[in-house]
Parts: structure tokens; C-alpha cells; sequence
């Protein structure tokens, strides 16, 4: 049942744990909604509390986007840059209020995006470190676009990412996401990166590695 009680509309899967759950926030593609993702939620391991949240932004005819992309634009793509910022301070403050309506390890939680949800989940966690533990971003690239002008100003020691992409993705090049662990190694963050021959999706044997990762990180 979608929950509208916080600044961004969102589906839940309790913990088993009574307290200090580890959370998991799913952060969809652009065109898609909470529901998406959320079907990862039943496969997942128990103990996370796992809120799928809905981006801000509704299409037509149906779905929503986190920012708007301008697909005839120079380059193919034009990201609205401006928005893509709003939502990961929106994000942030999610974040904060799930902290505190659930009773959950504040220093234990892991943002799952696929796609421009993926592209957020980076930005989020170099902009806001101090309010993550894990990223697990599937099919998305560093857009340092969006990302602060000074990331030496920041600690981002604690942080693990777990980068995926298909190989033959054609909506976001591989070759962007293959410059992220060089991006990462720079900033000296942990982190994965995996390739699967699939295009602009999960393949399984991609999510039996998240999940073994993850698993080993909460």
C-alpha cells in the first residue's frame, strides 16, 4: 500500500527485527514507479526494512522521474540538472524523516537504484556521506554534473558501492559506467564493479551478486 505520510510518497516491506533494522531505499528509473524495484523486495534478506520510494516528478501517459531528460536534445540526452539536484536534496530529507518514524540503525543504510534512480543514489551519497553506509547502483554512471564542486571536502571512508551494467545497454553506455571505479579509486571509496551481458536491466546472476553482496554489509 503506497504510504503519503513523508515528502516523498513511498511502499514498505517491514524488518523482522523490533529495532535497529538496517534500511534499504529503492530509488526506480525514469519512466517507472515504487513498484518496480519493490519486486526485489520478497528475494531480500529479512532483517532490512525496505522502503521503495516514488520520484517526484509524474509523466504522461503514466510514471514518474526523478528529473526531466530531453531525449532530442545534442548528445541524444539533456539532463535538467537543476532537478536531478532538488531530488537528491529531497532524497536526503527523505532519508532523515524514514530515521525517524522507523526504528531503524541510522548508520546502517544502503540506497538500491536502477537507472536514473542509479545516477541519484551516486550524487545522494557523495553529496550527503554521512547519511549512508552502502549503494548498490545498477545501470546508472557518475554525473558530476550534479555532485559538489569540492568532494576533498568530505569523508567518504565508511562508504561501499556496488556498481552493475549491462554490457549491452543502449540507453546509458557502458562506457560511462565503466569510468566509475577510477572515479571511486580516486576519492579512495570501496567499491565493486560488474559487467553482464544484457542490456538496460537485471540480469539474475547480476542480482545473486547484490544479494551476496549486500548480504555481507548489513
Amino acid at each position: 500500500m503506497l504510504q503519503t505520510s513523508l515528502s516523498l510518497d513511498y511502499v514498505v516491506r517491514p524488518s523482522t527485527l523490533k529495532e535497529n533494522a538496517p534500511l534499504l531505499i529503492m530509488l526506480h528509473g525514469y519512466g517507472s514507479d515504487e513498484n518496480d524495484l519493490f519486486s526485489f523486495a520478497g528475494e531480500l534478506p529479512e532483517e532490512l526494512l525496505i522502503v521503495s520510494a516514488k520520484a517526484p516528478y509524474t509523466m504522461q501517459p503514466y510514471g514518474n522521474a526523478w528529473y526531466a531528460i530531453n531525449f532530442d536534445a545534442d548528445k541524444g540526452k539533456w539532463s535538467d540538472n537543476e532537478q536531478a539536484k532538488s531530488s537528491v536534496n529531497s532524497i536526503a530529507t527523505f532519508i532523515d524523516e524514514l530515521k525517524q518514524k522507523y526504528n531503524v540503525k541510522s548508520n546502517n543504510v544502503t540506497l538500491l537504484g536502477f537507472s536514473q534512480g542509479s545516477i541519484l543514489s551516486y550524487a545522494v551519497a557523495l553529496t550527503y556521506p554521512q547519511k549512508i553506509k552502502n549503494i548498490i547502483a545498477l545501470s546508472g554512471y557518475v554525473n558530476k554534473d550534479i555532485l559538489p564542486e569540492d568532494l576533498t571536502a568530505k569523508h567518504y571512508q565508511h562508504l561501499d558501492f556496488y556498481c552493475s551494467h549491462g554490457s549491452a545497454d543502449q540507453v546509458i553506455p557502458p562506457d560511462w559506467a565503466r569510468q566509475t571505479p577510477e572515479f571511486l579509486n580516486a576519492l579512495q571509496i570501496k567499491n565493486t564493479y560488474s559487467e553482464f551481458p544484457v542490456g538496460h536491466g537485471v540480469a539474475p546472476q547480476n542480482f545473486y551478486e547484490l544479494k551476496t553482496w549486500l548480504s555481507k554489509r548489513i
